[in-house]
């Protein structure tokens, strides 16, 4: 198992282990089909001669077979491919802050600050934390307004003791929207699922739930 730390990353995949397609195979096959096709004719029957139409459906077949194994060697390069590209551009977010859907929470002694997404407006809305012995604490946001709805949990506040937490969001409108959590990224596991990054307060967090990521601004500049 790889680690990205400090930007640098261990890939498990090497672009020489890549499968590939070799160019000479459709001239083998044209020299396969021919030395069939020579080896029918020396040996059909003079009095039911093969119609001239196998032969090229039996070429069309071998064609067809053929290129269902290149496009299967293309596919599993392009997606190794992929999987390279996704790395890298996971191991170039350590060290930034992210934005990150979550259904638990990491929560220590800092405030994790995140936000939801409200279709419609809604007269209640809160966010349930329940830890791993089924102790429950609400956080009330009130009514809302459709559209982004900034969070903040506060541990001291809420009376939360350090630990994981499972998060729970709903409105009286019927919506349950996902938590998204702003948190920095720490360091970035590769795995066989794809890039797993360690988030402040999300914990790990899979490399497709991040919801926005970019360049902090820096300071002095429009």
């Amino acid at each position: 198992m790889a680690t990205v730390n400090n930007n640098t990353v261990s890939n498990p995949y090497s672009i020489d282990q890549l499968p590939t397609v070799n160019v000479s195979d459709a001239t083998q096959m044209e020299n396969n089909f021919i030395s069939l096709m020579v080896a029918q004719i020396q040996n059909q029957d003079p009095t039911k001669p093969i119609d001239s139409t196998e032969f090229l459906n039996q070429f069309s077949a071998m064609s067809q077979v053929k290129s269902m194994e290149n496009m299967t060697s293309l596919s599993k390069s392009n997606l190794v491919l992929m999987d390279n590209l996704q790395t890298l551009t996971a191991a170039g977010l350590v060290g930034q802050e992210v934005k990150v859907a979550v259904d638990s929470l990491d929560v220590g002694s800092d405030s994790i600050k995140g936000q939801l997404n409200l279709a419609h407006a809604a007269g209640a809305v809160e966010v349930k934390l329940t830890d791993v012995n089924g102790v429950s604490k609400t956080l009330k946001l009130g009514s809302q307004a459709p559209g982004l709805v900034p969070v903040e949990i506060n541990p001291a506040a809420l009376g939360l003791s350090p630990g994981k937490y499972k998060v729970e969001i709903s409105s009286d409108s019927g919506e349950y929207p996902t938590l998204e959590v702003n948190g920095l990224v720490n360091n970035v596991r590769v795995s066989a699922d794809g890039p797993v990054l360690d988030v402040a307060g999300a914990g790990a967090v899979p490399f497709y739930k991040i919801t926005e990521f970019g360049q902090a601004p820096l300071a002095g500049l429009l």
